[in-house]
């Protein structure tokens, strides 16, 4: 399978992500929706709305490339807002709004002309190609899924998208943290070897498991099984994205 840039793999990734995070909804009992998420400040019933309204996002950003037409947009504060209120719904309800909002950015990406995944669009404030819905979709799903906290783990993203995910945190390293140069090791994978600022004999070199680099590159762990050479403490990282 390619990597991000290859739309058919993102594609699948972003359905395989979409499943994944409902089969996991779907084994949530009612009770377990109001328990904390992985995410500080959120219960399980903020974020599976957030992942609603992320989709519903992305759906107004493929209507743009269609159209040429801007799209609504939400800021911050409505964002949040509308994330507070639907969580307060019914487990029922919210179960419901994930599968239909999903299902309706498939149909958005199903139905979208070929020439529309040319056009350059905004989202989150900065301007992308229309292919690149598709891989932020897929990074939405598979890592909220992590975050509902009821077992999965980076170990279940595809490793293609994987090591697609560590390059994108990675590459966000220098504006998160004052850290030296650094050299990041995936053991066991040829294709697992990043660096971040100038390497040279003073970088810091940083290996583990791809799913143990990507849950703290992005913040979803302290990193504590992570290797160290020379045997440093980690750098401190601000919160990725």
């Amino acid at each position: 399978m390619g990597g991000r840039e290859d739309p058919a793999a993102t594609f699948a990734w972003a359905k395989d992500g979409a499943e994944h995070l409902r089969g996991l909804m779907a084994r949530l009992g009612d009770s377990a929706f109001g328990a904390p998420s992985g995410l500080p400040g959120w219960t399980r019933a903020h974020l599976l709305t957030h992942v609603a309204r992320n989709a519903d996002e992305l759906v107004d950003v493929l209507e743009t490339a269609r159209t040429g037409t801007p799209g609504e947009v939400r800021d911050a504060a409505r964002r949040a807002a509308e994330i507070e209120e639907g969580a307060r719904r019914t487990p029922e309800e919210i179960r419901a709004d994930v599968v239909e909002s999903s299902d309706r950015l498939a149909d958005a990406v199903r139905r979208l002309p070929e020439k529309a995944w040319s056009a350059t669009v905004e989202y989150a404030g900065r301007r992308i190609p229309a292919t690149e819905v598709l891989w932020l979709r897929a990074v939405e799903t598979w890592v909220h899924a992590v975050d509902l906290d009821v077992g999965a783990s980076f170990v279940d993203l595809p490793q293609p998208m994987l090591l697609a995910l560590i390059a994108e945190a990675a590459a966000t390293v220098p504006d998160r943290s004052d850290a030296p140069a650094l050299v990041l090791v995936a053991t066991g994978d040829p294709a697992g070897r990043w660096t971040v600022g100038e390497p040279g004999p003073d970088a810091l070199e940083i290996s583990g498991s791809a799913a143990e680099l990507a849950e703290w590159l992005t913040g979803r762990a302290a990193g504590r099984h992570l290797r160290r050479r020379p045997n440093t403490p980690l750098p401190e990282l601000a919160p990725w994205r």
